[in-house]
């Protein structure tokens, strides 16, 4: 369904508002007030009303609710003192008085709202409970959806410079708001090495989706970014609607080696990984991504670098390679899908498999590559998007 009012379009559909075309960015809860004001246009919408449907019904504060009201009014180029749209009723509640036209489906010679393109990307800040600089950002509409990877992968310019990082979210924000953060120490965020803790991550990513005035959200996890985004999932199950885990494994590389095999890839890092573009690092990420393309590759080796230095990245991966969550897989209660590359030599599908058959609701989607991820450019690449998509979609 399509409203129409004081020169702007709201589609429940696609989860988007705009304004002659172009796309009005506004966060998940102001568009959900929005879409509540505008169905009940010329009526009375009360502030219980609101928190029933826009909070879930949730204990919310007098504060909040007038933040996402002032939020609405800007969105639609109204303001308190005009009240050309939005109308407040004192004590009451608040009505939509702009006239409005409701469109079932599409309109024949109207165009769908255009995706936002590439371009300059909007980078917030948040602070953590210990008061540490957290560098955040939203693309896309529609339903939010947490997208956590690997530290040692985080830096939310380079990621949105590069088609082979940007790949990885731009199909995912078609249909979603896609929230990015770098953890503490990498990218963007403050760059103090702290000792890598999940649960630590976990509730960093509860004060960014905090800061973005996001309570509900899906989560998107890849690769060493699935361990927090595990203990997030336990730790905040009221907050979780949905946990995807690509590339996920429940033990790391040494919990499952052999005794005394040795760590090539640590010893790679730790040789070469700040030389730009090298040898070493460049093995490292072929390792991952036998499969290629080799173009894609090299782009992942210039976001990893610019994340963390290797000093970091060994200390990550001395952290990542001795964790286990398999304590916390059978307290995850929302629907969980993994996926796996059948022939991923770095987590083998076993890992997935442990995972699938420890957590309750949960599938596992198995895709034909040798890749660790799948990459674009791969025939795994569609069918990957595709269900990735459908899921969090809860189709």
């Amino acid at each position: 369904m399509e409203y129409r009012f004081a020169g702007f379009v709201l589609n429940d559909a696609r989860h988007t508002l705009t304004s002659s075309g172009a796309p009005v960015h506004v966060e998940p809860r102001v568009f959900d007030l929005l879409h509540l004001l505008v169905r009940e246009a010329g009526e009375l919408v009360s502030r219980e009303q609101m928190i029933d449907e826009v909070w879930d019904g949730r204990f919310v504060s007098d504060s909040a609710i007038s933040a996402c009201i002032a939020a609405a009014r800007r969105a639609v180029g109204d303001s308190g003192k005009d009240q050309a749209v939005i109308r407040t009723v004192p004590r009451r509640g608040h009505t939509l008085i702009a006239g409005v036209e409701r469109v079932d489906g599409p309109v024949p010679g109207v165009p769908a709202a255009p995706m936002a393109t590439p371009g300059v990307q909007r980078i917030r800040y948040a602070r953590n409970a210990d008061g540490r600089r957290l560098a955040y950002a939203l693309s896309g509409s529609g339903p939010p959806v947490l997208y956590m990877r690997l530290s040692g992968a985080a830096n939310l310019e380079v990621e949105w410079s590069l088609a082979a990082g940007r790949a990885f979210f731009a199909e995912p924000s078609r249909h979603f708001t896609i929230l990015r953060f770098d953890p503490i120490g990498a990218g963007l965020s403050d760059r103090t090495v702290a000792e890598t803790d999940f649960g630590r991550i976990a509730e960093d990513a509860i004060a960014v989706a905090d800061a973005a005035g996001i309570d509900r959200f899906g989560v998107y996890s890849t690769s060493g970014g699935v361990l927090p985004a595990i203990h997030l999932a336990t730790a905040y199950p009221d907050r979780i609607t949905r946990l995807a885990i690509v590339g996920g494994y429940a033990n790391g590389r040494v919990r499952r080696r052999a005794p005394g095999q040795q760590d090539v890839i640590r010893s790679l890092i730790a040789e070469g990984w700040d030389e730009p573009e090298g040898a070493f690092a460049t093995a490292v990420l072929a390792s991952y991504f036998p499969e290629g393309p080799f173009e894609v590759v090299k782009e992942l080796v210039r976001l990893m670098q610019s994340s963390m230095n290797s000093d970091h990245m060994v200390a990550i991966r001395d952290v990542i390679n001795n964790a286990s969550v398999v304590d916390l897989l059978g307290r995850i209660a929302c629907p969980t899908l993994m996926i796996h590359g059948r022939r991923d030599g770095v987590h083998p599908l076993a890992e997935a498999q442990k995972l699938a058959a420890e957590i309750g609701s949960s599938e596992l989607a198995i895709l034909e590559t040798a890749n660790h991820l799948p990459l674009p450019g791969t025939p795994a690449w569609e069918p990957f998007m595709d269900t990735l998509v459908t899921f969090l979609s809860g189709r």
